[in-house]
């Protein structure tokens, strides 16, 4: 609890480790606020608390989450991410060789993304009031001038993408849990996405929604979509990328892939006759190789997602009911 009192502890807690691992000129500042320069333009903003268990898994950890998650949200609009803010909840106890893997984690994801952490807060509960570490990351990007991407201008004739293989997140973090262990060699898809997104804005600027399916899937993030924009889907299962793994271990659980979460892919709905064009530049992208179409808008009052089976028959996509999975994320 001394390192949460705002006293010698804490500040020796915070230079020796934080700053360590995550230094830069405006985190170095050290005030309650990180004061910056930004270009003019429309600006985005998003937050994103973290609570995933385990807090180290396969493919990724709390830490390189927390930075991907909300550089993938803010990636969503068509910004360019410039900045990272990071409030940490601490329980008593919590191992500092685990808090410090944890904050070298998000060190190297913030670099290796080129996105970094300016500002922060940490704050210590007493033991059994936390369950180790809680992360919230907040982001701040740019709009570059003449994209208007949102979840709500998808149109009848639109064309569905994918920019790859669906469920493998959630799969990992399952494959983790003592309760839940199966053989598999799967990771998580956990990876920040505006290195792709931007590549994809710079082909096609006029594309009309992106969103990364993570908690709830992809058949979820459609329904909201399909909400937003008061349109119909439909779907083609056999054009869904799903790694046999992933397949597996669904099957196995009683579990339908659609629903899995992850944390590396994105949905992308665009104008048909520019669907192959974007087609080729996710798969030139390391982090769209599997890219695929699976399916078009329609135009459908209720705002249902349907499926064609690959047994040849038609399913409606419904929202998530529920909880498969709780902490994923």
């Amino acid at each position: 609890m001394t390192h949460g009192s705002g006293g010698r502890a804490m500040a020796q807690l915070i230079q020796d480790l934080f700053v360590r691992h995550l230094d830069n000129d405006l985190l170095r500042q050290a005030n309650d606020q990180a004061m910056f320069e930004v270009p003019a333009g429309r600006m985005v903003m998003s937050t994103d608390g973290h609570v995933i268990s385990p807090l180290f898994f396969p493919g990724g950890d709390i830490g390189s989450l927390a930075i991907h998650g909300t550089i993938n949200d803010v990636a969503m609009s068509g910004a360019r991410p410039l900045y990272l803010a990071a409030g940490f909840i601490l329980e008593e106890g919590f191992p500092l060789a685990d808090l410090e893997r944890v904050v070298a984690s998000m060190s190297l994801a913030a670099a290796k993304a080129g996105v970094p952490v300016i500002t922060g807060d940490t704050k210590v509960v007493e033991k059994g009031k936390g369950d180790g570490i809680f992360i919230t990351t907040t982001g701040i990007g740019l709009v570059p001038e003449g994209v208007n991407i949102s979840g709500d201008r998808a149109k009848p004739g639109d064309a569905i993408l994918v920019s790859g293989t669906m469920g493998d997140h959630g799969v990992a973090i399952m494959s983790s849990r003592a309760n839940l262990e199966f053989e598999t060699s799967m990771e998580s898809d956990s990876a920040a996405l505006h290195g792709l997104v931007a590549d994809m804005v710079a082909a096609v600027p006029e594309i009309h929604c992106l969103r990364d399916p993570t908690r709830g899937g992809l058949a979820t993030t459609l329904n909201e979509l399909a909400q937003q924009s008061a349109v119909g889907m439909n779907l083609r299962e056999e054009d869904i990328p799903i790694n046999p793994q992933v397949s597996a271990a669904c099957e196995l659980l009683g579990l339908d892939p659609l629903y899995v979460a992850n944390e590396g892919k994105l949905i992308c709905i665009c104008e048909q006759r520019h669907a192959a064009q974007l087609l080729q530049v996710m798969r030139a992208h390391a982090l769209g190789k599997k890219a695929a179409i699976i399916g078009e808008v329609i135009e459908e009052r209720h705002g249902f997602v349907r499926m064609e089976t690959s047994f040849g028959g038609s399913r409606v996509v419904d929202w998530l009911a529920g909880e498969q999975l709780p902490r994923i994320c």
